[in-house]
Formats: C-alpha cells, structure tokens, sequence
C-alpha cells in the first residue's frame, strides 16, 4: 500500500489547478461540513449493464482507502452514496432525487449510463446540484451554456467516432463500411461523430447501417444482416454483452472485416466472452493504458491500482478495463475537492471541476491529461488508435482532433 500512496503523491505533485479566490473562511453549501462531504451516483448495479456495476464499487472503495489512509481529503472524510438504478431512467430519477432531496449530497459524481443520466440532467441543472465526471461520453455533457453543472468524466463519443474515421481514411479510403448502433444517444453520437470524420466520402463509404436495442437477446439477425451488404469493414457501436456477441457472431459467420470497435466494448471481459480468436485484428481508439496487458504490468500506477483492489475489492477481477479507468475519475473527483479548500460551496466545486489544466490521471496514456474550461468542459481529445493481436494491445497511432 505504501506503493499505492506514493503514486497517488507523484501524481499529486503534478497537479496544476487554476485556482479561484480564496476564502477567509470557510464556506459550506449542503453536504459539506467540518468533518465531512458526501456525494451521490446512480449505477446499474442490476439490469442490462450490471457488468458496469464495477464503477461505482471501485469508486466508493476509493474514497475509503483515502479516508482509511490518509484522513479523508484536507481532513474531512468523503462519503460516497451509490445507489442501483438498473439503467433504467425512471429508477435513476427517483434514486436521484432522493440523493438530492433526502440524503442531501453536495454534488453527483461518476454516475453511469447516457440514457440514464440525461433523464435527470434538466433536474439536476435546475437545482444548481453539481453532475460531475459524468460516466458517459455523449456530446450532451459538453454543453456549458445550456448544463453549466453538467461535466463528462472523459473525451466524446463523437470524439471518438471522428478519430477512428480518420485513421480508415488513411489506411482503407475506399472502404465499404457496414455499421451496427445501438439505438440511442450513444450509438447516435459515435456513428454522427464516425460521418463527420468521413466528411463527404460518408454517403459512398457507407453501404449498411442497421440499429438493436439494449434488450435485444442476440445479436445474430443483424451482424447477418451486416454481413450480407458486401462491407469490408465493420464498425461496432455496441455494448456489454451485445459487444461480445456481436464479435463473435462475425466470427462464426467467416466474416472478416476490418473491425472498428469503440473503446467502452474492448476491455479484456468483453474480449474473453467473445474468444480471442474472434477479435484479433480489431482496432480501437483509447485514451487508456490496458491494465491486463504486461507492457503495462510495472508502470507505477498500475502497480498501484493492483495494491489497491487486492485490499479494498480481493473478490474483483483486478484486470477489468473498467476498473482502472474509474479508479482515475475517483483521483481526479479527489484533487478537485483538494483544490476546493475550505470553499465547500457548489459554485467552487464546479469553478474547480472546469478549471482543469494539464492534470494527469492514473490510467491515462503519457500525453493524455485532463483540462478544462469553462467554455468547453471536454477534458481531452487526443486517442492512441490500437490493434489487437490476439493477445495485447499494439499501438499503432496518436490523433488529436480539435
């Protein structure tokens, strides 16, 4: 544990936050006291996308090895409520609101699932209730004007979508493209982003597009349906155990697209459910070190993250993707609220939230940190575009988009 300590200083050390005004007394806002803070998610610990459950254990085993270990953050203890919402955005309202209304949480945090946290989006805005690191990546969380208390926790689906367009065009520009979405905001942002980064060649390039719903039981009717349009390359806007179906069912079907997979589907469990032999030769775009793969196996904070789930999470898979990469947004929630000081107000949680520069995160790849503005709240858009070899992740190359 020592290990994970020192890491979490190193990373401290580097922290460059642009302060606001201090203050000459202490200012607290509910859920803020001398002694404590307490923030709120909603996660689906049940329903379709229970495997994503592992945020907010991660998350919440985090700020109590802080409290634990080093006294909470500038002597206060953090308290982190998380409750099931089982994607479902009526639960999510109501678990919401009572988190906000009954339970009295200074700010919302990490919460998960773009369907899920739109429906409470408006609420929370109206409410002047801080919804911050965002577990998803929808173009809607970088809205300023609109959702000023509303920040994403990551780069854009859309982000995304335009990279990887970009990296075909320069490999395959006279690809035939067939694209499976999942049938909301997500898969609406990735394939809109994916076009944009097409630019004009989108309307020739793309021969099929076919869209299933979360609850669909399999994915065999459409990866037929992908498949008999003549594409060479797949692009695969899915999730969860769609993901792995998905995959396989190319596979078993001889088709061999090149496959463009986004990166919320390529952690190691969703790779092993569809077999490797399925996925070799996949591409991704991630701004994340692989945490299952030995390239990484001495790098500090991965050295770190495995000290930490061996004695705060002993029953969880220390190789999930996920995992790690929320481990991060459980850091960065940190050094916002070390940055707040004694100004435990809303307001300053959100002038720290979006007053980010150059701050690194455990699982980000070197050159990735975050930074923010109050003017664009989208903490990085730079990608490493890697293929899957069977066995790891090779890094192939590095696109920044504006």
């Amino acid at each position: 544990m020592k290990k994970l300590l020192s890491a979490i200083s190193a990373l401290s050390a580097g922290l460059l936050f642009v302060t606001g005004a201090t203050a000459a007394e202490k200012k607290y806002d509910e859920g803020a006291s001398d002694t404590e803070i307490k923030l709120g998610q909603t996660m689906p610990y049940s329903g379709p996308l229970s495997i994503h459950g592992i945020q907010g254990r991660t998350e919440v085993a985090y700020f109590r090895m802080l409290n634990e270990e080093k006294g909470g953050i500038n002597g206060r203890k953090i308290t982190l409520i998380s409750l099931d919402d089982a994607f479902s955005p009526p639960k999510t309202v109501e678990q919401t609101r009572k988190l906000v209304e009954n339970d009295g949480v200074l700010a919302l945090f990490g919460s998960s699932g773009t369907a899920a946290q739109s429906s409470v989006q408006k609420y929370l805005n109206s409410k002047g209730v801080p919804q911050l690191l965002v577990s998803t990546g929808a173009n809607k969380w970088n809205q300023p004007k609109a959702f000023k208390w509303s920040t994403p926790a990551f780069h854009l689906y859309g982000t995304e979508g335009e990279i990887l367009a970009k990296y075909l065009l320069s490999v395959k520009p006279d690809a035939k493209i067939a694209i499976l979405m999942q049938n909301d905001d997500f898969g609406r942002d990735y394939v809109s982003g994916f076009k944009k980064g097409l630019g004009d060649k989108a309307s020739t390039m793309i021969v099929k597009e076919v869209t299933y719903e979360l609850t669909d039981p399999t994915m065999d009717s459409p990866i037929a349906q992908l498949k008999s349009s003549g594409a060479d390359v797949f692009f695969n806007v899915s999730l969860g155990k769609a993901a792995s179906q998905s995959m396989k069912k190319a596979y078993e079907l001889d088709w061999k697209p090149l496959q463009l997979v986004v990166s919320p589907s390529v952690g190691r469990q969703f790779l092993e459910a569809a077999g490797f032999d399925s996925v070799t030769g996949i591409i991704a775009a991630t701004p994340y070190k692989q945490v299952s793969s030995p390239k990484w196996a001495e790098d500090p904070d991965v050295v770190a993250y495995q000290a930490f789930m061996k004695k705060y999470l002993p029953s969880e898979d220390p190789k999930n993707e996920i995992g790690f990469a929320v481990y991060s947004f459980a850091y960065v929630m940190g050094k916002i609220i070390e940055a707040c000081g004694d100004n435990l107000t809303r307001e300053n949680l959100l002038y720290q939230a979006t007053h980010m520069n150059n701050v690194p995160a455990p699982s980000l790849l070197p050159g990735t940190t975050y930074t923010t503005t109050p003017d664009n709240y989208v903490p990085f858009k730079r990608l490493v575009v890697q293929k899957f070899d069977g066995n790891d992740w090779i890094q192939v190359t590095a696109i920044t988009v504006d």
